[in-house]
């Protein structure tokens, strides 16, 4: 009895140490696990189960937390402690954090901020479930005027062409910017298609005194680097 009991109580009856909120606030998000940052978002579980456990639930019946944030609106909401309302509160917190770190973005310059260049990117793209060609247009100090999102494929690939991608950094008045392109898979490892086409959009690019800064690969971990591989 005394066990059913256990698996019965509320996250409130748990040690304050141990409950979520309390340990971020203490101890900061990262220290956190999927499922405790999950049940926070969710604020309360179900009948008998708690907000934790049913977000051990759902991260279960997803695959991962990738997959849950990945989710279509049809999906999201079939499951039990989940709707709508959760759907679209979750859409916009994603949202806020992008833009958050676009803003910081701004505040620097590309290359003396290679890490909030990776954030940004990776908050974008490496939840999509179809592959996407973006560009980071820069003026002449390396600043960011815009993030585009140029092309569009299926799971496989997109269909970049260099002539579209010149005509839109011409139009941004762009000096300089930086290629990237997520793979779906979560492996971030280049192609040879990918060093193909970054070639050809260099010289493209080249002719219009445009330079390209890099191309970043986004996947599952840290973005990889076209620069720092030596494949530009």
């Amino acid at each position: 009895m005394s066990s059913r009991r256990e698996l019965r109580m509320s996250i409130t009856d748990w040690p304050a140490a141990e409950r979520p909120r309390e340990k971020l606030l203490n101890q900061g998000a990262a220290a956190l696990s999927d499922a405790e940052l999950l049940a926070i978002f969710l604020r309360t579980g179900l009948p008998g189960i708690s907000a934790v456990d049913l977000a051990r639930q759902l991260l279960s019946a997803f695959g991962s937390l990738r997959g849950l944030l990945q989710a279509g609106q049809t999906e999201f909401c079939q499951h039990a402690g989940l709707g709508p309302a959760k759907y679209a509160q979750l859409q916009a917190v994603m949202e806020m954090a992008r833009r958050h770190l676009f803003e910081e973005l701004k505040r620097g310059t590309a290359l003396t901020s290679p890490g909030a260049v990776r954030q940004f990117l990776r908050s974008r793209m490496a939840h999509l479930p179809h592959e996407v060609f973006a560009c980071l247009f820069l003026d002449n100090q390396h600043r960011v005027i815009v993030f585009e999102e140029l092309f569009r494929g299926t799971l496989d690939s997109a269909s970049v062409y260099p002539r579209e991608v010149v005509k839109r950094a011409l139009a941004c008045n762009a000096a300089a910017l930086i290629l990237t392109h997520n793979h779906p898979s979560g492996v971030a490892e280049p192609s040879q298609a990918d060093q193909m086409l970054t070639r050809r959009l260099k010289e493209a690019l080249a002719l219009v005194d445009i330079r390209v800064l890099d191309h970043l690969v986004v996947g599952d971990g840290e973005p990889v680097s076209f620069a720092e591989r030596g494949l530009l």
